[in-house]
């Protein structure tokens, strides 16, 4: 099946599938007499599996291993618990930062309804962050990011 077919059948795009070649998750398909790459229904498992684990927020280094171990199946599957444990862990993280942020944002919400901007109570926890609740805690680097 040519690139396009594999796009529609795996719920993707081209672009995508050309990126997955070229950093190595899909393998390159075989090119046919006239150039086009063909492509197997395997390409469609694989494809489905990292899109899968892409929509779970894995990160392309850990689908690369479960990839990996999921080509030799009589392993056990430790690594690829410590892999899924350590995402989960991730997860749990950012979602305790993400109530944080967003109990923060509500009471100054709550604080300020109304009135004049010099007054506005917003704006003054956003240029003090003493302002704040002393139970938030500024991101480092930003706040977290979707996986």
């Amino acid at each position: 099946m040519k690139i396009g077919e594999l796009a529609r059948a795996a719920g993707s795009n081209n672009e995508t599938i050309r990126f997955y070649e070229r950093i190595g998750l899909l393998p390159r398909p075989v090119r046919t007499d006239s150039n086009y790459r063909d492509y197997s229904p395997r390409d469609i498992e694989r494809l489905a599996f990292i899109r899968h684990a892409r929509g779970l927020g894995f990160e392309l280094d850990d689908i690369r291993s479960l990839i990996d171990l999921a080509e030799e199946p009589d392993q056990d599957c430790a690594a690829a618990d410590a892999i899924a444990s350590r995402h989960l862990a991730a997860v749990q993280d950012k979602l305790l930062r993400l109530e944080g942020l967003r109990d923060e944002l509500r009471r100054m919400v709550r604080a300020c309804r109304g009135g004049q901007l010099s007054d506005c109570r917003i704006l003054e926890a956003l240029g003090d962050h003493s302002r704040c609740d002393p139970g938030h805690a500024p991101f480092a680097s930003g706040p977290p990011r979707a996986s």
